[in-house]
C-alpha cells in the first residue's frame, strides 16, 4: 500500500543516454587498444573484459533499459546533464587510463584466483539486483498513481538550477529494504562500486594523506565520489518524507541500514 503524493524526482529519461553514454565511449576505446585485451596469451584477459562488461551492463541498464520501463518523466534544467556528462567524461577517462596501465593489468593477472575478486563480483550482482528491484518500487507508484489519477502533493526541494515539476506523483514506498531505509536505491549502488572497487584495485593506504593520495585508483575514486554525490541528496529527500507525510515510518534510517 502506498500514501499517493510522490517517489523524489530523476532526471527525465530522455536525458539518460546523454548522461551516461560518455563512460562507455571513453571504457571502449582504452580497452581495444589495451595490450592485456589485444594478446590472447594474457591470463588476465578475461578479468579485464570481465569487468568492462559489468560497467557496461550498468549503463546499459540505466540509459537505455531503465527509461523504456519508466513512465514519464519531470524536466530537468540544463545544469543536470551538463553536470553528468562532466562527471562520467572524467570517470569514464580515469577508468579507461587505469584499465589499460601496466599496474591494473598486474595486479589483475591472477585475478581469478583471488578471494577478493570473487567476493567483489558478488558484492555488484546483489548491488545491481538490489537497484532494479528498488527502483522497479518507486516506478510501480508511479505507474499506479497514473493509472488511477491519484492527487499530487509537492514535490521535494528542487537542488539549485533545478525547477520543481507539479506533475509528479508521490507516495511513501514500502518492502524491501524500504523498510529500513528511505533510499535502498542508493545504497544498492554504493555496493555495485564497493564491490566493483574491491575486484578491480587493490585498497588504498589510510596511513596519510600522501599515501592515500599515492595508492587511490580510479575504481575506489569512483566508489567514493558516488557517495559524495548523493549522500546530499538522499538526506535532502528523507527530511523531505518526513515532512510531507505525517505517517512516515519514524524507525526508517536514510541510506545505510541501522546506522544512518
Amino acid at each position: 500500500s502506498a500514501t499517493y503524493c510522490n517517489t523524489p524526482r530523476r532526471p527525465r529519461y530522455i536525458l539518460q543516454y546523454t548522461l551516461t553514454s560518455p563512460l562507455d565511449t571513453r571504457i571502449h576505446p582504452v580497452s581495444r587498444n589495451s595490450p592485456g585485451l589485444v594478446s590472447s596469451n594474457a591470463p588476465h584477459v578475461s578479468s579485464l573484459s570481465l569487468l568492462g562488461a559489468l560497467l557496461l551492463l550498468h549503463y546499459l541498464n540505466r540509459a537505455l533499459i531503465s527509461p523504456l520501463r519508466t513512465p514519464s518523466r519531470s524536466k530537468s534544467h540544463i545544469i543536470v546533464p551538463l553536470s553528468a556528462l562532466a562527471f562520467n567524461l572524467t570517470n569514464g577517462s580515469l577508468l579507461g587510463a587505469y584499465f589499460s596501465s601496466p599496474a591494473a593489468q598486474a595486479y589483475l593477472a591472477n585475478a581469478f584466483a583471488r578471494p577478493s575478486f570473487w567476493v567483489g563480483l558478488a558484492l555488484w550482482a546483489a548491488g545491481l539486483a538490489g537497484n532494479i528491484l528498488h527502483d522497479e518500487v518507486l516506478l510501480n507508484i508511479r505507474r499506479t498513481a497514473k493509472a488511477k489519477g491519484k492527487g499530487r502533493a509537492s514535490p521535494p526541494p528542487a537542488g539549485k538550477g533545478q525547477k520543481q515539476s507539479k506533475q509528479e506523483h508521490y507516495a511513501i514506498p514500502h518492502g524491501y529494504l524500504y523498510r529500513f531505509i528511505s533510499y535502498p536505491n542508493y545504497f544498492c549502488e554504493w555496493c555495485e562500486w564497493l564491490g566493483f572497487a574491491i575486484a578491480a584495485a587493490p585498497l588504498p593506504s589510510f596511513v596519510s594523506g600522501a599515501d592515500f593520495l599515492a595508492t587511490v585508483a580510479p575504481p575506489w575514486l569512483f566508489f567514493m565520489s558516488e557517495i559524495f554525490l548523493m549522500l546530499p541528496r538522499a538526506w535532502q529527500g528523507h527530511r523531505w518524507y518526513r515532512a510531507r507525510f505525517p505517517d512516515y515510518p519514524k524507525e526508517r534510517k536514510v541510506v545505510i541500514p541501522f546506522l544512518f
